[in-house]
């Protein structure tokens, strides 16, 4: 299949908007999540625990229950990606351990490790792509428990 250079373009733009959630998430920089976002987007993170809201919520909900946990990190692959002029459609799986609080609060206590995808609907605004609405999908979710030496 031969793609257009605007096709192209809107792929790698698409493509660099899910680095940038990824790492707004990672380095708790939840007011980056604004250049990610569409106005009036609605992210469903209930599959795997988590709240459905608007933006403002999900930054909210981001910054309280992420504090329990000391280091977490997104790994993001295996996009499809479907362009209908202004309009996309994406899935995306998403690898993201989660380092569990340990005896002193650092990240001795195992690792939580989430599997899901992404559903995105992606809008271009202003030229821009932003994520119109995101719904993870579980995978699976499994916790390893940190390794003890004795002596």
């Amino acid at each position: 299949m031969m793609l257009s250079l605007q096709e192209i373009s809107d792929r790698l733009q698409i493509q660099d908007l899910m680095v940038r959630y990824s790492h707004a998430v990672d380095t708790r920089q939840w007011d980056v999540l604004d250049e990610v976002f569409a106005e009036g987007a609605v992210i469903d993170y209930t599959a795997m625990g988590g709240i459905r809201g608007n933006l403002e919520e999900i930054k909210e909900f981001l910054a309280t229950a992420m504090v329990g946990f000391p280091a977490f990190q997104h790994l993001i692959a295996n996009t499809s990606i479907t362009i209908d002029g202004h309009t996309a459609t994406g899935r995306t799986m998403c690898h993201n351990p989660m380092a569990l609080p340990g005896e002193n609060g650092a990240g001795s206590g195992g690792v939580l490790y989430c599997g899901l995808w992404y559903l995105d609907t992606f809008v271009r605004v202003g030229g821009t792509w932003r994520i119109q609405e995101r719904v993870e999908e579980k995978s699976y979710m499994y916790t390893a428990s940190a390794l003890t030496t004795d002596g």
